[in-house]
């Protein structure tokens, strides 16, 4: 279970979160952290939270964010709003480390798949871009679907789409991490 102190370090994406605020603290209305982004880091892909709504104060450094076909480049003191809905994709867009400062409402399990995506790019099993290898990726579309979708195609053809590997990915014992999360929901 996160917690408020916690660090956690993405050593393939260059990211590094430390939680201020966490669903448990705040009822699950808030998730917050501080985001250290080297000056090669980025998020991989672009992606969309459905239900969630994401706040980025940039405290140092300067980031790119990339929300529909608009490019925003942010200094300090600036914030950016990403709408439930929008599809986005962002990174440090200088030549030093860029803090920023988080919020996601409502936290739903954000925290979890930090700790997940952390866990994969530790363990070898993402690739050099960040984004978990086929048989991981089928089974965190369907755990954190909630979360997170690509943009392209709609989120029920990549549930869809997916569930022939997540059961593969389970059948060969990769499933053991989400276990840990609680049981696997069914895709709907």
């Amino acid at each position: 279970m996160a917690y408020a102190g916690q660090i956690l370090i993405n050593p393939v994406s260059g990211e590094r979160f430390v939680f201020r605020k966490t669903a448990a603290d705040t009822g699950g209305e808030l998730l917050e952290f501080d985001l250290h982004l080297a000056p090669d880091g980025q998020v991989p892909g672009k992606h969309v939270h459905r239900h969630q709504e994401e706040r980025f104060e940039v405290l140092s450094g300067t980031m790119r964010f990339k929300r529909g076909l608009k490019t925003i480049v942010a200094g300090p003191g600036e914030t950016v709003v990403i709408e439930p809905g929008s599809s986005h994709k962002f990174e440090n867009g200088g030549d030093e480390t860029a803090v920023v400062r988080v919020q996601v409402r409502p936290a739903l399990k954000m925290e979890q798949l930090f700790e997940t995506v952390v866990g994969l790019a530790e363990d070898g099993r993402t690739t050099k871009k960040g984004m978990p290898k086929p048989l991981d990726l089928a089974l965190f579309v369907r755990e954190f679907k909630d979360e997170v979708h690509a943009p392209f195609p709609p989120a029920f053809v990549q549930q869809a789409t997916m569930a022939p590997l997540a059961l593969i990915a389970r059948h060969r014992g990769h499933g053991r991490r989400y276990r840990k999360l609680g049981p696997l929901a069914p895709a709907h």
